[in-house]
């Protein structure tokens, strides 16, 4: 059983004493027994669905319940398909980066975010290289205006155990 399945309920499944009657070619019938509108249904060979079970009376169409269990199906997997998926991508830097390392992880930095992915930099520190942690705030300062023409501090520097963390989104 579907989630489709779940949420509406078809023919005998509905509880309503009225409902308010949408034909099977889309036109307004109105506000019809349940029973009167069950035979409707009946007469055409296709079923009568619940649309709008929160409305006073609940709508129900006279539709082929198999073909809307498909179309249903089908937007949520275009809907699925359209979502973008955001990833966090981790840059690791040491307070004692070389130039040429930090230029190289810069670009992967700067393709992350033209990616559209988040970027998590973050500065590991071993043993007593504690004592650097304004040589690592240097470090993130230096990232942060080399990268603002692309992307945004989503959350700024702050220390987590030994490890100082940024987290950069891409600008919209």
């Amino acid at each position: 059983m579907d989630s489709i399945e779940k949420r509406v309920r078809i023919n005998w499944q509905i509880r309503a004493k009225e409902v308010r009657l949408i034909g099977a070619d889309g036109t307004q019938l109105g506000i019809k027994p349940l029973e009167e509108a069950l035979k409707a249904a009946e007469t055409e060979g296709l079923d009568l669905v619940e649309i709008a079970p929160t409305a006073q009376p609940p709508v129900c169409r006279v539709m082929d319940y198999g073909k809307f269990k498909y179309e249903q199906s089908k937007k949520i997997q275009l809907a699925k398909k359209k979502q973008v998926i955001i990833q966090v991508k981790e840059v690791k830097f040491r307070p004692k980066t070389d130039e040429h390392d930090y230029q190289f992880k810069l670009r992967h930095i700067r393709r992350f975010l033209e990616d559209k992915d988040k970027v998590k930099v973050s500065i590991r520190f071993r043993g007593r290289e504690i004592a650097f942690s304004g040589q690592a705030v240097n470090i993130l300062n230096r990232i942060r205006a080399e990268i603002e023409d692309i992307g945004k501090i989503e959350y700024e520097p702050k220390m987590e155990g030994r490890d100082m963390v940024m987290i950069v989104a891409p600008k919209t």
